[in-house]
């Protein structure tokens, strides 16, 4: 039985706010029917401060970090938390809700999904596993964490290395459409990271900091070797292949869809009105 052919896009190093634009738009062609499911690679230029949807900019986030250490922002079209994009490779993936291959819940599309990053891993030669709570007190600790910091504990069916979280990721469904997009850590700067978000205290941000070491891990801190960004992507390519049971085909955005994503990207995530709405 010939592979389902999805369309695939490594789009380099890109701004926050087209980043954030090319999932919105790739979406909405899906969802047209004008482009098949897509798996698309990319990075952040400048480093970004990514927030989830819901989360409230004034209580949580330390923007003059943020301006010090000349990184963008933006705000997600998906849940979740705080992420610091810069030693990383991120992906997305748009697929059809109705997909014969994607189950109705939220947790078991990520548990799909995630297969990809799953085999990416052991590609690279790492014990990654999904995240399964299995008592009452695990799966409250996923519902109640109270950290704004995405990598500060998994979520169901993220992935995990030693028990520490080594890949996160955030789901929105709109229009009939699934979009999934995450990180996946090469390298971490966790005292970048933690200066970004606001604490009661400094007693408070030196433990969360010091818990966030047991909980959250980059792939070249347990890695024998470096792992290069070009290495990853050959991995995570292949693995987002064999997890889903699919053959890539290449996809460039014509003229006229870069000047709708771009045109997305100023008037939505360059837009303070979204960005700093709540």
């Amino acid at each position: 039985m010939k592979n389902e052919v999805w369309y695939f896009i490594d789009s380099g190093d890109c701004s926050p706010s087209f980043n954030m634009a090319l999932d919105e738009a790739l979406l909405d062609w899906h969802s047209e029917g004008r482009i098949p499911p897509i798996v698309r690679f990319y990075g952040w230029d400048p480093a970004t401060l990514s927030i989830g949807y819901f989360q409230k900019v004034n209580k949580e986030i330390n923007l003059e970090a943020i301006k010090a250490h000349q990184l963008g922002f933006v705000r997600r079209p998906t849940g979740g938390r705080g992420v610091l994009h810069e030693h990383e490779l991120t992906y997305s993936v748009i697929v059809s809700e109705m997909h014969p291959n994607m189950p109705a819940s939220v947790t078991e599309a990520y548990r799909v999904i995630s297969e990809g990053i799953l085999k990416g891993f052991h590609h690279l030669g790492l014990d990654a596993y999904f995240a399964i709570p299995k008592t009452a007190e695990e799966k409250g600790n996923l519902i109640n964490t109270r950290s704004a910091v995405c990598f500060d504990a998994p979520s169901w069916y993220e992935l995990v290395v030693e028990g520490r979280k080594i890949a996160g990721s955030a789901q929105t469904r709109q229009k009939g459409v699934i979009l999934q997009h995450g990180s996946i850590l090469l390298d971490l700067d966790e005292d970048k990271l933690f200066s970004l978000f606001k604490y009661p205290n400094e007693r408070v941000k030196e433990r969360m900091q010091k818990s966030f070491k047991n909980k959250a891990v980059a792939i070249n801190d347990i890695s024998s070797r470096t792992i290069s960004i070009s290495e990853a992507k050959t991995a995570f390519k292949l693995g987002f292949a064999e997890g889903l049971n699919v053959k890539f085909e290449p996809y460039e955005l014509c003229e006229d869809e870069l000047l709708y994503v771009h045109k997305l990207a100023k008037e939505r995530y360059e837009n303070d009105e979204w960005n700093f709405k709540r």
